[in-house]
């Protein structure tokens, strides 16, 4: 019930304030519009509520499962149903995970757990009821979730529904409201500043689910005066870091500061941990000691440094070329800076003579070559860290979260020929 206590203690405090805004169509409700609707939804069939999609219906089937004491389980569009069994009593909410470093998982939240994660990110990012949150990302993704439908139902922060993070939407979206919060993912930022539809509208900026390179926020911070704010989290515990300066970064390494309540650590391996109430109870139906006992113990090699995270790479992406550790970071971030370069990948493969080499996956936006990528690197890297192999391929796409696997794109590589 503390989910929907909360609710109603919302809608109680603003009833008839704007609430969610959907511009497909053409259509706002208030809070206690929204309430009412909820209330007339068709429940859901089982014991879990699956919210889908971008409109109006996710939020009131997240809601009707809340009045009716349902586990909400949130799908992408065509995603099927997790084959897990029913979970336990005190759990409200699944989530699954990127499936970005190993098979998808399913993790387990309470009530306390979910709401902790909205409180973090409502405090530490200062969101408030007159700067509405814009909805361009998933909605059923932790991101998404955590930072625009919790707002909304547990701290009465407006929600625009966006019709899709196409540049003419944002470019529509933000021409009918005079100031507006924008969460995005790496990849959307560059493709909304070289649409050049980021406006004045746009108050507070944020980017996460992939790493966000200090070229891009530089770049939009040049054009626009926007300075979009590193927000670093995991479906496992929700919010972790989040960059609060002023200014663009100067390294990419650097994440930003802890989430408000969250307490960071390094293990004994270099790896981050992360304590705090927002950690989710655990894996299900298997679970693991990497997210347990309200710790989790992520693979990310990290850095903490005074109040400031630093991200090293992950543990299982390390490089080993003749006993040497690359960071494929390392090499990634130094081939981002070559103007022809659009996005890269990098990892290790098996080599008889050196343990492991260095493989360069490279989407290009302009005509390049082999050497005259390779002598940028070497202004700038030792010859050992230079990419023994490349293949160039306008195939290097994003996922729908921002992200790029690493270990899907060795598995092609090493199969391109078979």
């Amino acid at each position: 019930m503390l989910l929907l206590n909360r609710w109603r203690e919302v809608v109680a405090r603003n009833p008839d304030a704007p609430a969610l805004h959907d511009l497909v169509l053409r259509k706002t409700w208030s809070f206690s519009e929204l309430e009412t609707a909820a209330r007339q939804f068709p429940s859901p069939a089982g014991p879990l509520a699956h919210p889908t999609g971008h409109g109006v219906d996710f939020i009131l089937t997240t809601l009707r499962a809340w009045q009716l004491g349902r586990t909400v389980c949130p799908l992408e569009a065509g995603q099927a149903a997790p084959g897990a069994p029913t979970p336990p009593a005190d759990i409200v909410h699944l989530k699954t995970t990127s499936a970005s470093t190993g098979p998808a998982r399913i993790v387990l939240f309470k009530a306390e757990q979910l709401a902790a994660d909205a409180d973090n990110i409502v405090s530490t990012m200062g969101l408030r009821p007159d700067l509405p949150n814009l909805a361009a990302i998933s909605l059923a993704h932790s991101y998404g979730f955590s930072s625009l439908v919790l707002p909304l139902l547990l701290h009465g922060i407006p929600l625009i529904l966006a019709p899709s993070p196409l540049p003419e939407s944002i470019r529509f979206a933000c021409e009918q409201f005079p100031a507006v919060t924008l969460p995005g993912v790496p990849a959307l930022w560059k493709v909304w500043l070289d649409a050049g539809v980021l406006g004045d509208s746009v108050r507070l900026a944020i980017s996460a689910g992939a790493p966000l390179s200090v070229t891009l926020e530089q770049a939009v911070f040049a054009a626009h005066g926007i300075k979009v704010h590193n927000f670093y989290g995991s479906s496992e515990c929700g919010g972790i870091a989040y960059d609060d300066s002023a200014q663009p970064r100067t390294d990419s390494a650097l994440i930003g500061r802890p989430m408000d309540n969250v307490n960071l650590s390094i293990d004994d391996g270099g790896c981050l941990e992360v304590r705090g109430p927002a950690v989710g109870k655990g894996y299900w139906p298997e679970p693991s000691d990497n997210l347990a006992d309200g710790v989790f113990r992520t693979s990310d090699l990290a850095e903490l440094i005074g109040d400031r995270v630093f991200l090293r790479g992950r543990a299982g992406d390390l490089i080993n070329v003749a006993g040497r550790k690359l960071h494929p970071e390392t090499v990634e971030r130094a081939l981002e800076q070559y103007p022809a370069v659009q996005r890269c990948v990098v990892f290790g493969v098996p080599d008889a003579d050196r343990s492991e080499k260095v493989v360069a996956i490279v989407r290009l936006k302009e005509e390049a070559d082999v050497e005259s990528l390779r002598q940028h690197l070497l202004r700038t890297l030792p010859a050992w860290q230079v990419p023994k192999d490349w293949w160039f391929t306008d195939e290097l796409e994003s996922d729908a979260r921002g992200k790029l696997s690493r270990s899907q794109w060795r598995d092609r590589f090493l199969n391109r020929d078979r």
